[in-house]
């Protein structure tokens, strides 16, 4: 059982490695040849995972074959936009200025109640709101609204909101946050200041972050006395 155990860590740990090295976009959007590979990987721990006589590396030696084909064909992609088109394949437009493709929607195997579903994954609960609709090659639908359906923004009533930029964490569960201080500019001191204000050190702090308009947010970190 121990011996169980302990391969199982380290088939997990491999695979979290080579997961890790494939790049972020396996956990969202895997294109058809990411998504074998995944597979496959999955296959190739749990065998030796669940049978000891199977030696770890029968395992560990094809998965990391496997992380090397990924780079080798992720690389030509990068260079070559038609082994890209033949590899992942090209976007479909289901439906092109309102109207819907039939005949493209066979070819993809879509029926119109799937195509509906994904509509109403991007809130749009009417097909007829549509201008377009394209299916991407990680089988995800982006969806443009018909002009009069699109969701109005500031540029539509000629305002220019001021710049918000984006919110940085200075603490997080006690723990400061000391690379993002240097990114806006500040210094320990300057923190403990701020946090002053909310009658707690940094380190009693839960959560503290500051936003592009210099907005602060500060939450201590509950006392082991204190009572929800």
């Amino acid at each position: 059982m121990l011996i169980t155990f302990f391969r199982s860590i380290v088939l997990y740990i491999i695979v979290l490695i080579v997961m890790r090295l494939m790049g972020k976009r396996e956990i969202g959007q895997l294109q058809p040849f990411e998504l074998a590979i995944s597979i496959m990987i999955a296959d190739l721990a749990a065998t030796p995972m669940a049978e000891t006589g199977i030696p770890i590396s029968n395992g560990i030696m094809p998965i990391l074959g496997l992380l090397v084909m990924h780079l080798v064909i992720s690389m030509i992609n990068i260079k070559s936009t038609k082994a890209r088109e033949i590899i992942c394949g090209k976007p479909s437009i289901l439906i092109f200025r309102g109207k819907i493709d039939e005949k493209l929607l066979k070819k993809e195997r879509f029926t119109i109640n799937e195509l509906e579903e994904r509509l109403r994954d991007n809130n749009i609960f009417n097909i007829g709101d549509v201008e377009y609709a394209i299916l991407e090659t990680s089988g995800q639908i982006t969806v443009m609204p018909k002009p009069n359906k699109r969701t109005t923004t500031p540029e539509d009533f000629n305002l220019e909101p001021k710049y918000e930029g984006i919110p940085y964490d200075l603490v997080v569960d006690g723990r400061v946050m000391y690379k993002n201080l240097e990114k806006i500019g500040k210094n320990y001191e300057w923190l403990r200041k701020q946090t002053r204000k909310f009658g707690i050190s940094p380190e009693e702090a839960l959560i503290v972050t500051i936003d592009g308009d210099n907005q602060f947010f500060c939450q201590a970190l509950e006392k082991k006395g204190d009572k929800k």
